[in-house]
């Protein structure tokens, strides 16, 4: 604590004794750094971290950093000054401030020819005392370091103290950004950090300028401008260093850090205030035209990158403000064409080039911008950038194509991923160019197309791929129902001459994307059906087909009753070969379950008979077999295609979807007698209790068995109820053996369902209630569950069975925030919340003071917020006698912070946010954290 300070042996500087052995720190860094063992390599960085927060930090951090110590421990000493005063700063005593302040000067004065990470550390520890002080208790405390660095001394000295000082100013802006200061506190330094601008300019400005200044010098000059401009230096007062940061970029040791000082300097959310400077910095720019095409000529990635990286920076962020000033219209053209130049760089990203993804939001923010003007202005800009959009299209179909299928070849699988990443970024830009070129840009890809497929001259499959993928990224997202070109698009795919994969891949989800267009043109379908058939028997294509024919199948279905033999025949086939993964096989029997949800009923249910047989009888026969890992796998892959079959066949959709207009002959027959998936759930009842009997301790086999019912509870809702009273008692036995979370699921989705039937009331109880008590007694053994509250929540008659132990629940403290708004309307928990409602405040309040985790104080809150809105009086009274107790809930609290949390969480009983905050003020208290920078780090 602070008073122990004064007159005491525990000083913040200078050379007081030791309050512990400097020895143990040696022997705890030597043992960090050289000893080979990695346990007492973490035993040694623990037992160092614990040190260098204790107050004998101040004593052996001075001491670690003499002259005789190695880099590495005096690192370590710099290292534990920082963190004394970062995050203690209260622990220091203001009359020690200007001491610590010397002793930090003299040691970065000794360090400048020194250990570069130990005068960083240095550098920061400062800063950090800077910042603290600013404004009143140091003011002009950037002009004083300015200052003090310049003093004279020898030409080494003077250079390395030049160094020291650039450092110095470099990390003061970056340690303020990662400050931990109060929210107050930081708008007061920010402020006396943006007045010491003015001492800081002009040094840098005469060091960048000086024609013998090393490289050295002005490479941290320029490092320290893109410091300073990230605390929103005025544009206009870094104009003139910005200029000569474009100056610096034709030195190749300097062009890094200029690149990195111009693009922070213009960045900047302020600097579109400057519009004159920004219009001064726009022929700065393309006066690099030059480099960057010399750059890209010779391959000189890094260069042509870091231009790249200069022009996106001024048109993405100024782009509205350059568009605005229309006199100057020409040179800001100019300026979108370098960057077009730079998003068509040669080359293959990311093997070739790097850059040409940089430009990708750019041309979103110009759009943007272009479209939020008002109608006449928008009509002047779409007239002047309608056609640079255009040339965009191809220019991204160009940089979207694949490599010969040799160069494919020789990429990386990493490569081949950034590659596919660029390609979706392109996809998504296509897209959003739609909105600016409209119908006009799907004729255009159409022509090209056309033109390309119906030539006789030999073409590059990745030409036709590109287009097709255009067409794609926009037929995705968008509606193109009305669109003329689709026709034609649907008549060339079949001329496709597909002989590469991705070229088919590109075809399939090409198809997939026009399957609500298929469904509005059902004629159309004779057309592609074949080819997304003929792709699923190709394990190559297997995400694509696989997809294509769910979509086509989910939003087609009723127009494919003519085809569905042949899909079941063709999709049986390839389950069977097993060609496909198994999340494609889910795939594939969602895509049947759509498909057979169209059909009459008889024909459902000869087809589910011809798919579902072979498995069935492979479930047979490995039900029988001795439990082994081999056997679960099949087992679990069985139970998950008849879940994912049975979540998409819901044949009580056909009315609803298909309205009055649609022909007869679209329609199923109408339902007569049970669904078809309760029919074969009862079909195969008996064999999956078979299986459960073996498997009943394997969690992940029962929630295979638990997904089936769940998924089928979830489609077929009420047509689900012959099921409820064997499914209820066979959920009951599973629980009762052996409880697991997915039998709970299953439960919870039953009680939403049926628990307001009355004829399946019985049953639904009855699980409940079981459920309830073999939860309750696992409780008992310590464990916890928060599974049945959605149940509670939706059917608060259950607490009224008079076989349900509400006390045991409430006891529980998993269903507070649903019990207690019963209070009033189910006697049983009015009464429960009567007699036990004081103890549970009690416990809250306990956990609140210092027993829990922080982490957990929301729950907390919401059960507190929760006896504020139901139970108002009652809380009332318990808040007023359990705080009356003294030192509780905390030893640190005063009755008037107890009377005014008391007071506070009374007076919230609609605002849920309000009531977390107060709960957390209120902890930092009972923890003694209130105020403390640490409370800062949750």
């Amino acid at each position: 604590p602070a008073s122990s300070y004064p007159n005491s042996n525990y000083r913040v500087c200078g050379s007081a004794p030791f309050a512990t052995a400097l020895g143990d720190e040696l022997s705890a860094l030597h043992q960090l750094y050289y000893d080979p063992n990695i346990d007492n390599k973490n035993l040694a960085q623990k037992w160092l971290m614990q040190a260098q927060v204790s107050p004998q930090a101040w004593q052996f951090c001075w001491a670690l950093l003499s002259p005789d110590k190695v880099p590495e421990i005096q690192y370590f000493g710099a290292s534990a000054l920082h963190t004394k005063i970062s995050r203690y700063w209260g622990d220091i005593p203001a009359e020690q401030y200007d001491s610590l302040k010397t002793q930090l000067f003299s040691q970065i004065a000794c360090f400048a020819s020194g250990s570069r990470m130990v005068l960083t550390r240095l550098c920061v520890a400062l800063a950090s005392l800077a910042l603290n002080m600013m404004p009143e208790a140091w003011p002009g405390a950037v002009a004083e370091m300015v200052r003090a660095f310049q003093e004279e001394g020898n030409v080494a000295d003077g250079r390395a103290r030049c160094l020291a000082l650039l450092e110095l100013l470099t990390v003061l802006p970056e340690e303020f950004q990662t400050s931990r200061l109060p929210q107050y506190r930081k708008g007061q330094v920010r402020g006396a950090l943006g007045a010491e601008w003015a001492s800081v300019w002009p040094l840098l400005r005469q060091l960048l300028r000086q024609p013998d200044s090393p490289g050295p010098v002005k490479a941290r000059v320029l490092r320290c401008l893109s410091s300073w401009v990230l605390l929103d230096v005025p544009l206009s007062e870094s104009e003139a260093l910005v200029q000569d940061s474009f100056s610096a970029l034709a030195d190749p040791e300097l062009f890094d850090t200029a690149v990195e000082a111009v693009v922070n300097a213009i960045s900047q959310p302020d600097s579109q205030r400057y519009v004159n400077t920004l219009l001064k910095l726009v022929p700065q720019v393309l006066q690099l035209q030059d480099q960057l095409r010399e750059a890209v000529q010779s391959g000189d990635m890094e260069t042509s990158h870091g231009i790249c990286r200069i022009a996106v920076a001024l048109g993405e962020n100024h782009s509205r403000t350059l568009l605005e000033q229309v006199e100057h219209w020409q040179s800001f053209l100019a300026l979108v064409n370098m960057i077009m130049f730079c998003t068509g760089i040669p080359g293959h990203y990311p093997v070739n080039e790097t850059t040409s993804s940089l430009t990708l939001t750019f041309w979103y923010t110009l759009q943007d911008d272009i479209m939020s003007f008002e109608a006449d202005k928008q009509a002047v800009y779409l007239q002047v950038y309608r056609p640079v959009y255009f040339q965009l299209v191809d220019v991204l179909l160009h940089k979207a194509q694949f490599p010969s299928d040799e160069e494919y070849a020789t990429w990386s699988s990493d490569e081949k991923e950034q590659f596919r990443i660029y390609r979706v970024d392109i996809s998504d830009t296509l897209m959003y160019v739609y909105e600016m070129l409209g119908a006009e840009l799907l004729s255009n890809l159409y022509d090209k197309l056309g033109r390309l497929l119906t030539s006789d001259q030999p073409t590059s499959w990745q030409h036709t791929e590109a287009l097709l993928y255009g067409f794609q990224s926009i037929a995705e997202t968008i509606d193109v129902n009305y669109s003329d070109v689709i026709p034609g698009l649907i008549g060339l795919i079949p001329r496709i001459n597909i002989n590469n994969v991705q070229l088919a891949d590109t075809v399939m989800f090409t198809i997939g994307a026009l399957a609500e267009w298929l469904a509005d043109h059902p004629v159309m379908l004779s057309s592609v059906l074949p080819l997304v058939l003929q792709a699923l028997g190709n394990p190559d294509l297997s995400v694509s087909s696989v997809s294509t024919l769910k979509k086509i199948c989910r939003e087609c279905k009723y127009d494919l009753p003519p085809y569905a033999n042949n899909i079941v025949a063709v999709s049986q086939e390839v389950l069977i070969k097993q060609i496909h993964k198994t999340s494609q096989c889910m795939w594939l029997m969602q895509a049947l379950g759509f498909l057979l949800s169209a059909l009459p009923v008889e024909d459902i249910l000869r087809n589910l008979h011809s798919l579902i047989t072979p498995y069935i009888q492979q479930l047979e026969k490995l039900a029988a077999e001795t439990p082994n890992p081999s056997n679960k796998l099949a087992i679990i892959h069985i139970l998950g295609l008849l879940s994912n079959l049975f979540t998409t066949l819901d044949i009580s959709k056909q009315e609803d979807e298909l309205g009055e207009g649609v022909p007869l002959v679209k329609k199923a027959l109408p339902q007569s007698g049970p669904n078809p998936v309760v029919v074969v759930l009862q079909q195969v009842f008996a064999l999956i209790q078979t299986v459960l009997s073996k498997w009943l301790n394997d969690s992940q086999v029962v929630e295979a068995v638990c997904a089936i019912f769940e998924k089928s509870v979830k489609t077929l809702l009420q047509d689900f109820a012959p099921m409820v009273s064997q499914l209820s008692e066979m959920l009951g036995q599973m629980y009762s053996t052996i409880p697991q979370a997915s039998a709970l699921d299953l439960t919870r989705q039953m009680v939403h369902i049926f628990a307001s039937e009355t004829d399946y009331f019985p049953p639904i109880k009855a699980l409940f209630e079981l459920v309830t008590s073999v939860t309750l007694s696992i409780f008992q053994q310590g464990m916890k569950s928060q599974k049945e509250s959605g149940a509670l929540k939706r059917k608060p008659d259950l607490f009224m069975s008079e076989n349900l132990d509400v006390k045991a629940v409430f006891h529980c403290a998993v269903f507070h925030t649903e019990l207690l708004p019963h209070c009033a309307d189910v006697p049983s928990v009015g009464q429960v919340v009567q007699e036990e409602g004081k103890l549970l405040l009690q416990a809250i309040l306990e956990a609140i003071g210092g027993q829990s985790s922080r982490s957990l104080m929301d729950q907390f809150s919401e059960i507190l917020f929760s006896m504020n809105k139901h139970c108002f009086a009652l809380l009332t009274v318990w808040l007023k006698e359990v705080l009356q107790r003294p030192n509780f809930p905390s030893s640190r609290l005063t009755a008037e912070q107890k009377d005014t949390f008391s007071q506070q969480i009374l007076r919230e009983r609609v605002n849920k946010r309000r009531v977390k905050e107060i709960v957390k003020e209120f902890t930092l208290l009972c923890r003694g954290l209130h105020g403390t920078e640490y409370a800062a780090d949750y």
